[in-house]
């Protein structure tokens, strides 16, 4: 299966989102891939907010089963989340659990105004009634294979395609 151009889908979502951003909005991207996405879109939609990073995986409702990461990142959040427009930027959405988490560390921060989400690619599979904003590309992938956003040392973004 030909994959799409990861570099190109980043440029159609920042073109799918600038019409609808209000200028107080800031992207927040969940680590690892949602944080490449959210650089490129930050960059390309000239935000003058700073970038917000989560690491999700003390929210997870799976913690308990699949316990830490071995790359456990920092979240930062540089401004005051009250009453300000977020958007979240991920890479894939799968099952929305990964979003549910994140707009649970969210709240912990403050009351934002709104949230939306920004994904590059939906492959489908929800289990919550999760639904991004602005998606470049939809795609239907079955349960034994995964999507993964890679960069080079280059910092290029290439979509990869893995068995589960």
């Amino acid at each position: 299966m030909p994959l799409p151009d990861a570099e190109r889908l980043c440029t159609v979502l920042a073109d799918s989102m600038r019409p609808g951003l209000h200028p107080d909005t800031t992207l927040v991207g969940i680590h690892t891939g949602g944080v490449w996405v959210a650089e490129r879109l930050h960059a390309a939609l000239g935000l003058k907010t700073p970038l917000g990073c989560l690491d999700v995986s003390f929210y997870r409702d799976d913690f308990s089963r699949s316990g830490l990461h071995a790359q456990i990142k920092s979240s930062d959040m540089p401004f005051e989340v009250e009453d300000r427009p977020i958007v979240i930027v991920d890479d894939v959405l799968y099952t929305g659990r990964t979003i549910r988490a994140a707009m649970n560390e969210i709240f912990d921060y403050g009351r934002p105004a709104r949230i939306d989400l920004s994904v590059l690619i939906d492959r489908g599979g929800r289990e919550l009634p999760v639904c991004p904003r602005w998606t470049a590309q939809a795609m239907e992938l079955g349960s034994d294979k995964n999507l993964q956003l890679e960069r080079s040392e280059a910092g290029g973004l290439t979509l990869r395609l893995v068995d589960a």
